[in-house]
């Protein structure tokens, strides 16, 4: 489905940029998962509070239903060389179109042309066979697999992250609690959980529940229209099993918090639930959300700080007003918060 909600008053990209100094970017997870900041937000006052991640237990409502996004990231970056000159290529694989054929992201697009063949580790050769816009169609001669990506592939760090990938990114760029593989991006709000912080909330009375959506171009793709209702959302395919649903709907009935961590979550909950219940099994979303939405399932937030002008930060702005957004990320920078994937979290109540 794809679903936007239009304001009264057209938005344009530039209300959603902010500046950031680059010494704030993240390029490494903290030294333990679960270490960061919190910044706290209070959406119907704009109060703010300053806390720790390990806080979270006494920051929530009493009983609140937490919902996270369970998929798990692929090592979906290849590094390759042209068959004819030897020359390096990297492809982001996105997602399967066939048993052999994938659509993927490669750099300088324009110059991978339809008939162009490359050599990956292994001995594995690939030969581009279509093009969609920006995106080329990789045909390999043998079933790639998650288990192969896994010994020959590398974690897509995104590109404000300036390293190559190190192994200790295949752990701490991945959830402990991750499922599903499928994912071209982490959802990076589940980061900050760890084992005993999940049982710390279940101990405080809270429920969690699981739920999947594997992040691609829907989530992390740049918005490139100056008014932002004339972005086009890209699919993301998601699943919601029946006991989440049971869970989640009972938790709305009896009027508890339902907190979504991360930003997939909410686009997941607010796509499925239709009169009043949350549809089962597989789906597919295109949702765009931005100010103007008014919000069906979700009551809490955790979140990242996002990029500027992104998706991710008009969502944010939709669930907290722009201007209490704006602001808070303003206060973030001036308090030296670290930003995105590896960065610190917010909480908006």
């Amino acid at each position: 489905m794809n679903t936007s909600i239009f304001p009264e008053k057209t938005m344009k990209i530039r209300d959603f940029f902010f500046d950031l100094p680059p010494g704030l970017i993240a390029q490494y997870p903290p030294a333990e998962r679960g270490g960061s900041r919190l910044l706290v937000l209070d959406r119907g006052t704009g109060k703010r509070g300053h806390h720790l991640v390990g806080e979270l237990p006494d920051l929530l409502a009493p009983r609140s239903l937490l919902v996270f996004n369970n998929s798990r990231v692929r090592k979906a970056r290849l590094r390759g060389r042209v068959e004819k000159t030897g020359a390096q290529v990297e492809f982001l694989l996105l997602t399967k179109r066939d048993a052999l054929t994938w659509k993927t992201l490669v750099r300088r697009s324009n110059r991978r042309r339809p008939g162009s063949r490359y050599v990956f580790a292994g001995g594995v050769t690939a030969e581009i066979t279509g093009a969609e816009g920006e995106f080329r169609l990789l045909r390999f001669d043998r079933i790639i697999d998650d288990d192969w990506l896994d010994r020959y592939g590398h974690i897509p760090l995104p590109p404000y992250i300036k390293r190559e990938d190190t192994p200790g990114d295949s752990d701490r760029y991945q959830t402990v609690y991750a499922g599903p593989p499928g994912s071209a991006a982490a959802p990076t709000a589940g980061l900050h959980f760890t084992r005993e912080l999940l049982g710390r909330l279940e101990a405080a009375g809270m429920e969690t529940v699981f739920i999947t959506l594997h992040v691609g171009l829907g989530t992390f793709l740049p918005v490139r229209t100056e008014n932002i209702e004339d972005h086009l959302m890209h699919e993301e395919v998601f699943t919601i099993g029946g006991e989440a649903a049971e869970r989640i709907e009972r938790a709305k009935a009896e009027k508890r918090r339902i907190v979504a961590v991360g930003t997939t979550s909410v686009r997941t909950l607010e796509s499925a639930w239709k009169e009043g219940r949350l549809e089962r099994g597989e789906g597919t979303t295109s949702i765009f959300i931005y100010p103007g939405y008014s919000f069906k399932v979700v009551d809490t937030l955790f979140t990242n700080f996002h990029t500027p002008g992104s998706t991710l930060l008009m969502l944010v702005c939709a669930f907290a007003g722009r201007e209490y957004v704006m602001e808070t990320y303003a206060q973030a920078v001036q308090e030296g918060y670290r930003f995105f994937s590896y960065g610190d979290a917010m909480l908006i109540r």
